[in-house]
């Protein structure tokens, strides 16, 4: 009882709490709306409301109203008595801006995690509706059971611009400039109106419905609805355009009576009630350590590097674009420098020694997004040099910053599917985590969580995801758990200062902490072998980023020879390995000679960045490496080349 009456005294004061968030919720009052009982409130200042079904259906189905939530309601009242609710939160006059979006997202959270609500609204948009809608939709796809929306705005140029058939309206133009913050000549060649970038929104199947007017002289459905459609049909997805022919057409056909309301209805009363509903993405966070250091640097509006680590995965547009782009617009005080340092092919071990030259050279960075899985399993790394490696990266990155924020992330391929389907958790994954655990990191298993949702039967492999290289579906996967993570971990109060990170004792004492290049000119001895100042291949054949046009130790005849002296624990070469990749003989301080092949199966097509670790475990003190192009090569090789980019060494 005590209880209760508390919470009433909440109510009658108009104030609320969210747990464990920074939100606020103010002037909380219940009020009634065409006979049902509608809950108003603030949310960090915002006028918001969401509308209670007299018997609300299991798991909270709701609809959610972008603009002019008073305009054609009776869809509304049937859907609120079959037990769905309708949700509003007032982002007028920001004609679906990165700042409305913000909004928006706060709103969801609100819902979803302290209410309860479903995970996949309905989206309703009526007129400018339209660039709320698709703006939200196209940046959060997985959270979306469908799009319903009468004579929807689906490209600004046309309303309010009028710069096609439509009449404009030119006040209204001038506001969305000044909050878009752009120029008309900018505005007029904006690339990501409703109507563009659909993929991933058709990659999840979303199902849309637009009810025009054949008459609108205000939104002429030619520039708007039907763009939209036939570009959303063409990258697969699921569209319906039913014209509204019945009934007086007001205000130069914009306004027109809504025929078969019931039929409209029923389509989203379907797609709400969708079952299985999505496993939630926060199911597969660990959150064994905090961004505190990043949400302070934020909170105080200093300037941010966010750096990316990782292969082709990380390199290719996808997850890491939308999370810049999701830092960038959740946080625009705050000026960010992104630094994309993913290349295709490369793991751990390549990660752990080029991290000075390609993260830690260019500058201080706040946060680390360490991607290296995939291509760990790919590659056949040994699990013992994938501990050494990624314990390697953790601490010299926070040997360079101590104030260094760290998320690590297991991306999913085919073999760690099957080994989860086996009942097995694969190495990879055992790796990461274990690290994460020991240094107090964030890890995101999204290995686990596709194998989840494809057992869960919310999508395929085959069909959805596709590859390990994910298509659109895959990529919004990723970055919605990403983006849960961030907002879950930067949602808090306020840090009271940096906090200078205590590096634990080493997991490994044989960890490549101290990982680095050493550049090929340094090699003593160059038998047969040239340094090339900037290597381009001959033969046409294509090359990764960072291993063309650089400089390179070159041999292409059987008995060339090289040698280096240095002084660490481990000893490796970065070669390029193409259609005439050869083999090795090397042997370190005079010791047994081992044969290493460099061609691989991808060599064929590519001249792939290769790395090697020669020697490891070696004893304190200065070593001789030696190498030699074998006679033999591979059968499919078309030559004996060693290409050297870089010698690999562990230690100061």
């Amino acid at each position: 009882m005590k209880y209760k009456k508390w919470l009433l005294l909440l109510f009658a004061a108009g104030i609320g709490f969210c747990k464990g968030s920074a939100q606020t919720i103010t002037d909380l009052k219940e009020v009634t709306w065409k006979g049902f009982k509608r809950v108003t409130f603030k949310l960090d200042g915002n006028e918001a409301w969401y509308t209670v079904p007299p018997a609300p259906l299991e798991g909270k189905p709701w609809v959610w109203r972008a603009y002019f939530p008073e305009w054609h309601t009776d869809m509304d009242s049937l859907l609120l008595r079959k037990g769905v609710y309708i949700a509003y939160i007032n982002a007028s006059d920001r004609f679906g801006h990165a700042s409305a979006m913000n909004h928006w997202d706060d709103l969801y959270t609100y819902l979803t995690t302290q209410l309860h609500f479903a995970p996949r609204p309905a989206l309703e948009a009526v007129s400018r509706g339209g660039l709320y809608v698709y703006g939200w939709a196209k940046r959060n796809p997985s959270k979306v059971s469908c799009i319903y929306a009468e004579a929807p705005v689906c490209d600004f140029t046309s309303w309010p611009a009028g710069k096609g058939k439509g009449k404009g309206a030119p006040a209204e133009w001038q506001k969305l400039l000044k909050v878009y913050g752009l120029t008309e000549s900018e505005a007029l060649q904006y690339s990501d109106q409703p109507k563009d970038n659909l993929e991933a929104l058709a990659a999840y199947k979303v199902p849309v419905v637009h009810v025009i007017g054949l008459q609108d002289q205000i939104v002429p459905a030619e520039e708007n609805t039907l763009v939209l459609v036939q570009n959303y049909i063409r990258q697969g997805g699921p569209a319906t355009v039913i014209p509204m022919t019945r009934g007086k057409q007001d205000l130069e056909g914009h306004h027109f009576p809504i025929e078969n309301i019931a039929s409209l209805a029923g389509f989203v009363y379907e797609n709400v009630r969708k079952q299985p509903q999505p496993l939630p993405a926060a199911d597969y966070i660990r959150s064994y350590g905090k961004l505190d250091n990043l949400l302070f640097r934020i909170r105080h509006k200093e300037e941010v590097t966010v750096a990316f680590l990782g292969g082709s995965i990380t390199h290719m547009t996808g997850w890491r674009n939308k999370v810049e782009q999701y830092l960038t617009e959740r946080y625009p005080e705050t000026r960010f420098r992104f630094l994309n340092a993913g290349i295709p092919s490369l793991g751990s071990l390549p990660h752990a020694f080029r991290l000075q030259k390609d993260v830690l050279d260019q500058g201080r960075v706040d946060l680390l997004f360490i991607e290296a899985a995939v291509n760990d399993r790919v590659n056949g790394t040994p699990e013992t040099q994938q501990r050494r490696a990624l314990e390697g990266i953790v601490r010299h990155a926070l040997s360079a910053n101590p104030a260094m924020d760290i998320v690590l992330m297991g991306f999913a391929d085919e073999f760690k599917l099957a080994d989860y389907q086996a009942g097995n958790i694969p190495a990879e994954i055992t790796v990461h985590e274990a690290v994460a655990k020991h240094y107090g990191l964030p890890f995101i298993n999204l290995a686990a969580e596709v194998n989840a949702r494809i057992a869960h039967k919310e999508f395929t492999w085959e069909y959805d995801f596709k590859n390990l290289h994910p298509a659109p579906f895959g990529q919004e996967l990723y970055f919605n758990s990403i983006k849960t993570l961030l907002q879950t971990q930067l949602g808090g109060d306020t840090p009271k200062a940096i906090v200078v990170k205590k590096i634990p004792v080493a997991m490994d004492p044989l960890h490549y902490g101290g990982g680095r290049y050493i550049p090929v000119k340094e090699a003593s001895v160059k038998n047969d072998f040239t340094w090339i100042p900037s290597w381009q291949p001959a033969d046409g054949v294509g090359t990764r980023p960072g291993f063309v046009k650089v400089p390179v130790l070159e041999g292409t005849t059987a008995g060339a020879s090289t040698s280096l002296l240095f002084r660490g624990s481990s000893v490796g070469i970065a070669v390029t390995s193409g259609p005439d990749a050869g083999m090795i003989r090397y042997s370190i301080d005079g010791g047994p000679e081992q044969t290493v092949d460099l061609y691989t199966q991808w060599s064929k097509g590519l001249h792939l960045p290769w790395y090697l670790l020669l020697g490891d475990g070696l004893k304190k003190g200065t070593h001789r490496l030696k190498l030699t192009i074998a006679d033999q090569q591979h059968p499919q090789s078309k030559g004996h080349a060693v290409r050297i980019v870089y010698f690999l060494v562990n230690g100061k």
